[in-house]
């Protein structure tokens, strides 16, 4: 993670589909999130990105408790942010299915 003050997972869900999403918040006080096309869409502000994500029905991973999660069906303890050693391997993992519940 260079030039970065912080990084953020968020995430959506869309029936048994996860959809992830990464902001990093860089040191000159401009955000990028990295979406799960693998593009970098780059922001003025944390706000502004924070409020894209908000609009497109993200919410913050580290925001969930154990209600949020059962409401999308997953887990809590059982789900992790995407993790790879750069962009492209990590794009592959933006998109998660679930396991169906029976």
């Amino acid at each position: 993670m260079s030039d970065s003050g912080f990084e953020q997972w968020w995430l959506a869900s869309l029936g048994r589909t996860l959809v992830w999403a990464r902001l990093r918040v860089l040191e000159a006080g401009t955000a990028e999130v990295f979406d799960s096309d693998g593009r970098i869409q780059a922001y003025p502000s944390e706000d502004d990105a924070r409020s894209a994500l908000l609009d497109a029905e993200f919410v913050a991973f580290d925001g969930l408790d154990e209600d949020d999660a059962a409401e999308r069906g997953f887990v809590l303890g059982e789900l992790a942010p995407p993790r790879a050693t750069d962009d492209e391997s990590l794009r592959a993992q933006m998109v998660q299915q679930l396991p169906s519940r029976h």
